[in-house]
Formats: C-alpha cells, structure tokens, sequence
C-alpha cells in the first residue's frame, strides 16, 4: 500500500495496516514541484520496490538515460534509485547487496531507506545526510534525528558515510563496503516528552521559553569561580593552546552569528586573532600556519553540509579542529579533534532559538578558558564573566516573564513594510540574529546591519512604515548606538530598544528592559527580538515551525518502522511542511 499527498501532514490519512514494515517521508522537494505525483516514496514500474530519500542525486540524468526502457512518473531525482534497483534485485540477490549495487553508482549526498513488498526487511544507506538506527523491543527504527522515534526508544546508533545497514524486527546489521561492522550504540537521554508541545501552540515558542532550562544545563559543571576557569573536558595540549595564533569559526545562519558573537568574546579575552567565515565560502589559505591554527565548526545539528566541507579542508590543510554542537554522534563529532556540546535538548522548531543562545553561551565559556590558558584574561576579570553568565538563565526568564510587552508591540507594528535591526559591538550578530528569525517565520522584509552603516545607505529606505529594532546593552556600545537610532526616529521611523537602565532611552517608542549581565546583555535581549518574531508570524497566521521553503537536518526527517504489530501512521514528528509518505 502507497498513500502520498503535498500539502501539510495532516492532509495524509493512512489507515491501519496489517503489514510488518512501514517507511514514511516528509520533504521539500530539490527537483519538481511539490505535487502528489512527486511526494515519496518512489517506485519502480512494477510497483514492488518503494524509497525514501533525503539528498540530492546529481548524475540522475545520466542514470537515468541509461534506462530508456523504464517508465518515470515523477519530476524527482530520487525515482532514478527504484529503478536501478529493479535493474539489480534478482530472486538470489540480497537487498542489501542491491542497495549496495546501486548506491555505487550515485553522486551526490543522500540518505535512503528501501522497502520491498515480497521482503519483511528494509535496507538503509547513507552518504552524506544524517541517518540514525534505533533499537527497540520486537521493533526497530530508522530516521534522519532520533526525535522522529524519541517516543519508541532512547537506544540508537548513528550511521557513518557509506554504511548501508539492514534491518527488520529483531536485528540491524551494519555493512560498508564488502565488510560486516560494528558501529557504537548509544543511548540518548532527551526524554520523549521533550520533542513534544507541551500545551504550547508551537515548538517554536515552546523553545524560547525552554531557554533558561537550557542554559542551565549548558552551564552546568563546567564553571569553576574558584579556580576562575571553565572546565570543557577539552584534550587539547597547554603548549598547542599556546601556540594558537588564529582560532577560524565556520558555519551557517544563525550557528555564524553565535560564531561572530564568540569571536569578539575570544579576541577580548583570548588574546588571539579570529575570523568568522560562512562555511560554503570557507578556504584555508592567505599565508596561515595550519599548526598554529585552531578551526571551530559551530552547528546545531553536526549534519551540516556545507560546515562538514569546510572543516574537511581545515584538516587537510593540517589545522586543528574543534565541533561546537548539539548532537551526540553526529558526523562532525567523528571527525574533529575535540567537541564541546552546546546541550541544549532536542529543537524542533525550523528557527533556532535556544540552540543559538546554547552555542553563545558554550563559547563563552570557551572564551575565559582560552583566556586563562594563555593569560588574556585575569582571574578576577574571569570570575566577574564566569558569575555573569551564570545569572543569564535567570535574566532570560525576566525577559520571558515581560513577553505581554512584546505581545503589544508585535500588534502595533506587524504591519510595518519593512523592520531594520541595528547594534554595535556584541549587538551585531544579535541584530543580525533578530532579522533572521523575522524574516524566517513572518515573511516580511527585515534586515540587519552594524548601526554605523545606517548612514551609508539603509537610511535611504527609512520610513515611517520602517520600525528599528536596537540592541542597546551593556557590551553593545549603547550610546554610540542610540545616536544611529536617533538618525532614524528623524526621519520618522518608530524606534524599539533592548536597553539597560538608563535616562538616555527615553525617546524610544517602545523599550524592552534587560537585566545587568556584563557582556551577556546581548543575548538576554535577543529573547525580545525572538518573541516579537514568533508574535508578529502568529499574528499573521504564519506556519511557524515550517517556514515555506526552510528545513534544517533535523526536521526533514523520515521515519521507518519494523515491528511485530500492525503498522499505523506515524503522527508525532512528521514536521516539515512538503510531504508525507507511507
């Protein structure tokens, strides 16, 4: 049985089944529109082979014209894989060693699971995209984030490139190439209850407000006011951190704003040069010495494209490299060095929220470890960092407690034609972080800048109809930015600021307070420009959790079931918003 429809999960209704195994996707589609016709899964023409894939397959033309004798109904690239498979799969052929057959010859990334209505077993393959294998009792699951099957099992095993595993109810077993491995099982301890609601409309809003809980345990252990120091259980040699003469950032939206928030964290207390670099843009190169050279990838997921290349070619060039990230046994942790975990529990929502203050929060505290191993900062000035952040949970939680405030002010201005952010200093990626998370859920157009640029342009396009949004924090140079806003409250835009106390922001419009945490203020105000994002797209009725057009690793998720009972659709984690498939 194949049921398939566009649209939002809710419009595919599977009824009960009595089959043993199941595979069901949810994805945008990369080739053709979001039709029916192109929802997974993907058959062959006798309808006996099914698939489900995340990826891209980039030599689909040229696999596919060497089956002229085959019937294609979809505009997809991943139809090309059931029909190679047909091509393979004999009566005395495994699937797993069909699968394997083809997947040889795509180019590309992909990960794919394969079912077959004759076989109570599925075969997966992976290269390129997440892929993680639970275990349970009498069933067993597959799914691109264990948050697809949290509620079934909490003991997984992550796949490696080129593994291509097979499972059925009682057993997996892992192959890569010609040989048999073994792979590490793991046992994940969010809780199932985390990858739910919990009463809240969205996950979005529920992840803003889980923010002080993530911070705690972010934070938790890992400060020693007494020794005025972090303790990361990083391996990295004394004389190696010594040596450091560049620490280069790599990653992608908003984990590259964490990174450029961190950067001027570590260059203040640090005492090392740094650079940020958008991970698809990243080369190693311009006369650095990769031995004296520590390269960080910052993502949430550890599934990032575009982070994992860039990180490669800092290896091959012969630097160190560290993972600053969420997920336990994610590729990126595999292949760096070292890894610093941002725990922050499972993120549903497609707009990061929590994860970013988690990945501040994390390389703040490698800021003042860095700093006292190389002696950039004293241990005085390291304990006042160390107790500020401690009190960021809780300032994060007065900002929550403020959020009828925020509520107001999405209602006056949710009609705005445009909004610009501006900050200075560590209000910068803050700024850029707040236009992100508009623009992301809400639709409308929203841009951020370093407020000196204001004068240089932007100002140009400054309205009445153009709210400005500041950071106007401790760390943020407030009065400095306090002078570009003015610049556009003459030309008679509305101005809202995140501010500490004080009398000179007074002309703003609407004012958000922010508790006094040092160096941390930025990003107690960015959970203000967080909720007036999430308030202005639920006043316009946005999908929230799946913007048009957007997923992240661990929301284009697919979900493969092999038990002993009957099988029934999957409701809880289908998430992104293009198709479902069972």
């Amino acid at each position: 049985m194949i049921d398939k429809r566009s649209g939002e999960v809710s419009n595919l209704e599977v009824p009960d089944s009595d089959a043993t195994t199941g595979i069901g996707h949810t994805r945008w589609s990369t080739h053709g529109p979001p039709t029916d016709i192109n929802a997974h899964p993907h058959t062959d023409c006798t309808g006996e082979i099914a698939v489900v894939h995340n990826g891209i397959i980039e030599n689909y033309d040229v696999l596919k014209s060497k089956l002229s004798s085959h019937t294609f109904e979809s505009d997809t690239d991943t139809e090309v894989i059931p029909h190679l498979l047909e091509a393979e799969l004999k009566s005395d052929t495994s699937l797993r060693e069909a699968v394997q057959a083809v997947v040889a010859q795509l180019e590309g990334s992909y990960a794919i699971c394969v079912s077959v209505k004759s076989r109570d077993e599925i075969v997966v393959a992976r290269d390129g995209s997440p892929l993680v294998v639970g275990y349970g009792d009498g069933e067993n699951f597959v799914g691109s984030d264990v948050t697809a099957f949290l509620e079934h099992t909490q003991t997984v095993t992550y796949l490696e490139d080129g593994d291509v595993a097979r499972v059925d109810d009682g057993d997996i077993e892992v192959w890569n190439g010609n040989q048999k491995v073994e792979r590490d099982v793991e046992r994940v301890e969010w809780e199932a209850e985390a990858a739910e609601k919990g009463g809240y409309e969205h996950f979005m809003r529920k992840e803003i407000h889980e923010q002080p809980t993530a911070l705690r345990q972010t934070l938790s252990g890992r400060i020693d006011i007494s020794a005025a120091t972090a303790d990361l259980d990083l391996e990295f040699e004394e004389a190696f951190l010594e040596s450091i003469e560049e620490i280069q950032f790599v990653a992608c939206g908003t984990s590259y704003y964490a990174a450029l928030y961190a950067a001027e964290l570590l260059e203040r207390f640090g005492d090392v040069r740094t650079s940020v670099t958008i991970a698809s843009e990243y080369r190693f190169g311009g006369g650095r010495d990769p031995y004296c050279t520590l390269t960080v990838a910052v993502t949430q997921s550890g599934e990032t494209a575009d982070t994992l290349r860039a990180i490669r070619r800092a290896e091959a060039a012969g630097a160190r490299t560290m993972a600053v990230t969420n997920t336990l046994g994610s590729t990126v942790t595999r292949e760096v060095d070292e890894t610093l975990f941002i725990r922050a529990g499972p993120e549903i929502g497609v707009a990061a929220t929590k994860t970013f203050a988690s990945q501040v929060t994390t390389l703040a505290l490698f800021s003042v470890f860095l700093g006292r191993a190389r002696g950039g900062i004293s241990a005085a000035k390291a304990r006042d960092v160390l107790e500020d952040l401690q009190r960021v949970p809780g300032a994060i939680q007065q900002a929550l407690d403020r959020e009828r405030e925020v509520i107001d002010a999405a209602e006056k201005y949710e009609d705005s034609r445009s909004f610009f952010f501006v900050g200075r200093s560590l209000g910068v990626p803050v700024a850029l972080e707040g236009a992100l998370k508009l623009k992301e859920i809400s639709y409308a157009h929203a841009e951020g800048f370093a407020a000196g640029e204001l004068k240089h342009g932007p100002l140009a396009l400054v309205t009445p109809e153009t709210p400005v949004l500041g950071v106007l924090t401790e760390g943020a140079n407030p009065a400095e930015t306090m002078n570009n806003v003015t610049e556009a409250q003459t030309r008679g835009a509305d101005a809202l600021g995140c501010v500490s106390s004080d009398t000179r922001f007074r002309t703003l419009d609407v004012s958000f307070s922010v508790p006094d945490v040092g160096v941390a203020e930025p990003l107690v105000a960015n959970v203000y420009l967080q909720l007036f994002a999430y308030h202005v797209a639920n006043l316009q009725d946005r999908p929230i959790d799946k913007p048009r057009n957007l997923a992240k690793s661990v929301t284009v998720e697919w979900l493969v079931i092999s038990w002993n009972s009957r099988v029934t659709k999957p409701e809880t984690h289908m998430r992104t918003q293009h198709k479902h498939a069972f």
